[in-house]
């Protein structure tokens, strides 16, 4: 009896090992996840509106329709990127995702408190080689460092009744995800 209770748990306990392994080697592993599916219609560093959502049809998974979406496809390869989202009357919110899906940073239009979403979107080298400016202060700039170089920025804005969605949709074409001009250099000395 004991030798089949022994049994039973190794064969519980590989197959929990197989399927943890499995569960975390997948998504590494899937060749059409969200970044692959927007890099087919999205340029790289520009905002691209996306299609509304349709039962039959939708891009990413989850996506509501009662929402404008854009999204901005970047490559910090080159340097640091500037994102500019003007704010909708209802509600406006970006977030930011890693090649491989992973959420890192996500912001509002009332925690933004303004009526444009400004901030530049760098890596932690990138940050770290900007000159120290005693004159801009956090609440002037707000940085946001990408753990990788390449990822998603998802914009979206809401449309609280149906013919209220142009106005969310013209906000977001007036989005800029554009590469910045170069940074001021140092002083030498």
């Amino acid at each position: 009896m004991i030798r089949l209770l022994l049994w039973v748990l190794a064969g519980a306990l590989l197959g929990g090992i197989v399927h943890l392994v499995t569960v975390l080697i997948l998504p590494r592993t899937a060749t059409q996840d969200a970044y692959a599916r927007i890099a087919a219609i999205a340029g790289v560093n520009s905002v691209t509106p996306l299609p509304q959502p349709t039962p039959q049809n939708e891009l990413m998974p989850y996506m509501d329709p009662a929402f404008a979406t854009a999204v901005c496809r970047y490559d910090l390869t080159n340097g640091p990127i500037k994102l500019s989202v003007p704010v909708n009357a209802a509600y406006t919110s970006v977030s930011f995702y890693t090649r491989r899906g992973v959420a890192y940073y996500a912001i509002n239009d009332r925690a933004a408190g303004r009526r444009i979403i400004e901030l530049d979107l760098m890596t932690g080298d990138q940050r770290a080689q900007l000159p120290e400016d005693e004159d801009v202060t956090a609440a002037d700039r707000l940085i946001v460092e990408s753990p990788s170089t390449t990822g998603l920025i998802l914009l979206r804005a809401l449309a609280p009744e149906p013919g209220l969605m142009a106005l969310a949709r013209n906000a977001l074409r007036a989005a800029r995800c554009e590469p910045q001009s170069s940074p001021t250099p140092s002083p030498a000395g």
